[in-house]
């Protein structure tokens, strides 16, 4: 069955996501666009202009004069501000004003018959009038001949389509933003269900149990005829691959689990039978060789440990299955008081310091159990450190956390097994090397964790050469 998935509230835009360096560098591409043709168009324009400047200045050149500072009149078909102006005589030095507008000086003039006579005009500034395009001719009777129109002929007409363009230009890139962003967004929604799919199923809890995953990408996103649904079929097979594979391993661990405790139950009985035998062998220990009393001592001795390894097998497959915990309003500092009481005199080789608050800590837990987890850190403590060790049991109250810590000054844990120190038969056989006379099934820590896993709690180590910390967090009532 498919589960529709909730999709997150979008946020295209957010810095370094797909969507928005797609939509910028849609928009950067229309922007250089529309500049492009702008400026080639403006370009084109001027040239355009321009050449019909000197069209109408080579007009005017050829036009016979009007006369003597005839002056600028309305309707003058070379248009307003016309400056034409012809030598009197040739070599004379002295020119007429045929035409011009009354703003030109005799300075100005002057500057506009020393150029040199070309074919091409040229574009420089009159004193007064501003930019002019001027053309410079010898006529046919050996006089110089000027004539020159304004630059704004072709200035303003391009200032204004240069405005118009660059108007136009800006309204180009804020559609292509706001197109770019739409379409984007519209093609990335089935992408954006395809994560918020995977994130479903990375929120999951898959590490133990009967993991199934009901999410799955829809029929829809999942089309093979495109590449976001090709990834979506993809990620469908890969789920139900994954299902298989945990459905798998959790009828494994079922039946790894069931057979622990049904061997663990029925190793019972005959270590009973083992003990008692040996026990009543014993009591006649006086008539009996001194090997054979020393090999019974032995088997004692390892059929009391076998006895607590298979009543630690039994506490894990139930915890495994899913503890039926007694929770209650725990005086956790009396607990506290009671493990370390035990600890002293089961290690009075070591030196045990309590570090309790002036306030009770009370926690909400299963008082049996979470003394076993107090006691099972402090018994490693003693199992795992040489004797003179320094170990410090402390209690305090945190927000709404009752936390318990045993440190040590002992060589600390291997860094080798520091990742898997609360797994089954996880053992320190380096540094933390475990004393003569020790015991240890190598369950403790393993019970500590599963016990903690069911308050709710947590429990974390942390160890250096000479300082080891194990800290247990429960909730309070």
């Amino acid at each position: 069955m498919t589960i529709p998935v909730p999709v997150p509230p979008p946020r295209p835009m957010a810095r370094g996501t797909l969507a928005r360096r797609l939509v910028l560098r849609t928009t950067a591409l229309v922007a250089i666009a529309t500049i492009a043709l702008s400026f080639f168009t403006a370009l084109a324009s001027f040239q355009i202009l321009q050449a019909q400047l000197d069209g109408r200045l080579q007009s005017a050149l050829n036009a016979s004069p009007r006369g003597p500072d005839s002056g600028t009149k309305p309707g003058d078909p070379e248009g307003s501000g016309l400056i034409r102006l012809v030598q009197r005589a040739p070599g004379s030095g002295l020119f007429d004003s045929t035409q011009a507008p009354d703003a030109l000086t005799a300075d100005a003039a002057a500057t506009l018959v020393v150029l040199d006579p070309a074919d091409t005009p040229v574009t420089m500034g009159v004193e007064g009038l501003g930019l002019y395009r001027v053309l410079v001719k010898v006529d046919q009777r050996g006089r110089i001949n000027v004539a020159a129109l304004p630059f704004s002929a072709v200035i303003t007409p391009l200032t204004r389509q240069l405005l118009i363009a660059g108007g136009l230009t800006l309204g180009a890139i804020a559609l292509s933003f706001v197109g770019a962003r739409q379409v984007v967004e519209r093609s990335l929604r089935p992408l954006n269900r395809l994560a918020a799919a995977a994130t479903e199923v990375a929120s999951l809890p898959l590490s133990s149990g009967d993991a199934h995953l009901p999410v799955r990408v829809t029929a829809a996103d999942a089309d093979p005829s495109n590449e976001v649904g090709r990834v979506g079929a993809a990620f469908n097979r890969m789920l139900d691959h994954v299902e298989a594979a945990l459905a798998a391993r959790h009828r494994s661990e079922t039946r790894v689990r069931q057979f622990v405790a049904d061997a663990s139950h029925e190793l019972r009985n005959p270590l009973a039978a083992i003990r008692g035998y040996t026990e009543l062998t014993l009591r006649d220990a006086d008539t009996l060789p001194p090997d054979a009393s020393h090999a019974l001592e032995r088997i004692d001795a390892e059929s009391d440990r076998m006895s607590a390894l298979v009543e630690d097998l039994l506490l894990l497959a139930r915890l495994d299955s899913g503890p039926a915990l007694d929770l209650q309003p725990t005086d956790v500092t009396e607990l506290v008081l009671n493990a370390v009481d035990g600890a002293r005199a089961a290690g009075p080789q070591h030196s045990w310091v309590l570090d309790l608050p002036d306030e009770i800590v009370m926690a909400r837990a299963d008082q049996h159990r979470l003394y076993q987890v107090v006691a099972n850190l402090l018994a490693n403590a003693r199992v795992h450190t040489p004797p003179g060790t320094r170990v410090v049991t402390r209690l305090r109250r945190e927000g709404d956390q009752a936390v318990i810590s045993v440190s040590d000054n002992g060589p600390g844990v291997p860094p080798e097994i520091r990742d898997n120190v609360f797994e089954r038969f996880a053992r320190a056989d380096a540094s933390r090397v475990r004393q003569a006379g020790g015991s240890s099934t190598g369950l403790g820590l393993a019970i500590v964790a599963a016990v903690v896993a069911a308050h709710g709690g947590t429990v974390t180590l942390d160890s250096a050469p000479g300082h080891t910390t194990f800290t247990v967090r429960v909730p309070s009532p």
